[in-house]
Parts: structure tokens; sequence; C-alpha cells
């Protein structure tokens, strides 16, 4: 009778399968996460994709199925991001400039970035900034970003006002880094990022 392989490294194994087609977007998502893992835990240059292979339990073709290349990995996370903020700005164009406007924009754009994977991304990012340049999904996110920042203020706003809700965006963002080595609860970090993000929202 066939043994099971040891996990490697002593970590659990993430099975997707033996037939990738049937898998789908799960498998997708699986990969996703394991990649992300190991490369926050090894770097980025350092992870191969026979790595990532072995972490899930399958073969590098079952792999290569559904992403050929790491770079391929990460451009479908940063694509999944994209498309979230598209729904959040499409949302935004739709309604009047409004005080009560931007700042429902800034609580949808918080909602998007809850639960522990999008820390995960952050770190990621941060450690490999350079992957992210390289990528042609990460110009797109980049330009919605900067769409985002125009959706808070008007060119006609004093510069004061346009700055300090664009910084509003970085205060969500921001709660993320100065709460997790602190050990806040990440429920009450979100909390407090939204809080000082619409408190810097307000026009009062």
């Amino acid at each position: 009778m066939t043994q099971e392989p040891a996990p490697t490294r002593g970590l659990r194994r993430h099975r997707i399968g033996d037939d990738p087609a049937a898998e789908g977007q799960n498998a997708r998502a699986r990969i996703q996460e394991v990649a992300l893992d190991l490369f926050i835990e090894e770097g980025y240059d350092k992870t191969s994709l026979r790595e990532i292979a072995e972490r899930l339990g399958v073969t590098k073709a079952a792999l290569y199925y559904h992403f050929p290349t790491k770079e391929d990995i990460v451009a479908s996370m940063v694509d999944d991001r994209v498309a979230q903020l598209k729904e959040v700005i499409d949302w935004a164009n739709k309604q009047p400039r409004t005080e009560e406007t931007r700042q429902e924009l800034v609580r949808r754009y918080a909602s998007m970035l809850q639960g522990p994977r999008h820390f995960k991304i952050m770190q990621f990012f941060e450690r490999n900034q350079t992957v992210a340049k390289t990528l042609q999904s990460g110009d797109a996110m980049r330009t919605q970003m900067m769409e985002l920042m125009d959706l808070l203020s008007d060119q006609s706003d004093p510069p004061t006002v346009q700055l300090r809700r664009s910084m509003a965006i970085f205060a969500i963002h921001a709660s993320w880094f100065v709460f997790s080595a602190r050990k806040v609860p990440e429920d009450q970090a979100r909390e407090a990022g939204l809080e000082v993000a619409l408190d810097l929202m307000s026009d009062r």
C-alpha cells in the first residue's frame, strides 16, 4: 500500500487534486495561498515552483496547468485586487460627489481589505517592491489607486484638503503595519484605521 508522502518541512500539505481542470478557481486560490506563504517565509527569488508544488502535494505539471511561472501567480493576485477595486470605483463614479459618497467610498475600500490574506499580500509587496513594478497588472493597480484618490476630492479643493483626504487611504493601510507587531486584534486594528480615515475625510 502506497504511503502518503511526508509533509514538506513538517508543514501541512495542501492538495489540489489529480484533475486540475476540475478544481477551477478553488485550486487557483489554494495555489495563491501556499505560494504567498512561501514568498513571505523564504522570499520571492528563493522560492521555486517545485517548492510550491511540494507544499501543495501535487506534481509540477498540475501546478503548471494553472500557473506556468511564479510571475503568473503574483499577477493573478494583483488582478484579483484590481477587479475588486474596479467595482468600488465604478460604484463611486455613479454617485453624486458629496461628503457622504466619499465617506462611503472609504468604507467600501476598507471592507475590501479585510482578512489575513490582505495583510499577507501587503507584507509580500512591501518586501518585494521590484516585483510589483515589473508586472503589467501592477501598472493597472497604480492607475486605479490614483483614480481612487481623485474621487476623494476635487481639483478645486485646497491642497491641504486634497492631501488630508488622500491620507485617509494610507491610514487604512497603516493600521495593519502599526498594530500587527503590537498584537492588536484584527477587528480592532481595522476599526481604528477606518475611524482615522473617516476623520480625515470629514469636512468638519
